[in-house]
């Protein structure tokens, strides 16, 4: 696997590890509610990753582009797919996602790569 992905995913975990370590209720919740809400519902999974893709990227969070690109990865979700959302990401978000735009281009190309 590419640095790029490792080094992310080793450091989310260890993170996460370390911030449910202190058994903080009100952080436990919202950790729980974040990942019951991109299971199966009325939209399926493929759409809710989008979703979280675009509203990542208007919000400017590369963190959570990386979570949402490899999930839509792991869910077969195509190069064409992807970059559709990111250009709504961006017509919405603005030029100011430009540079998110392009880290996650990288990312999703180390993704593609491990392939």
């Amino acid at each position: 696997m590419s640095d790029i992905i490792n080094e992310f995913n080793d450091y989310r975990v260890r993170m996460n590890d370390k911030i449910l370590a202190d058994n903080n209720k009100i952080i436990k919740r919202i950790f729980n509610l974040d990942t019951n809400a991109f299971q199966e519902g009325a939209l399926d999974i493929k759409t809710k990753e989008l979703l979280g893709l675009v509203a990542s990227t208007v919000l400017r969070c590369d963190d959570c582009v990386k979570y949402h690109l490899e999930t839509c990865h792991k869910e077969g979700l195509t190069k064409e797919q992807v970059v559709e959302a990111l250009g709504i990401a961006t017509l919405v978000g603005g030029t100011i996602v430009i540079p998110h735009l392009r880290k996650a281009y990288e990312f999703w190309d180390a993704l593609e790569a491990n392939n």
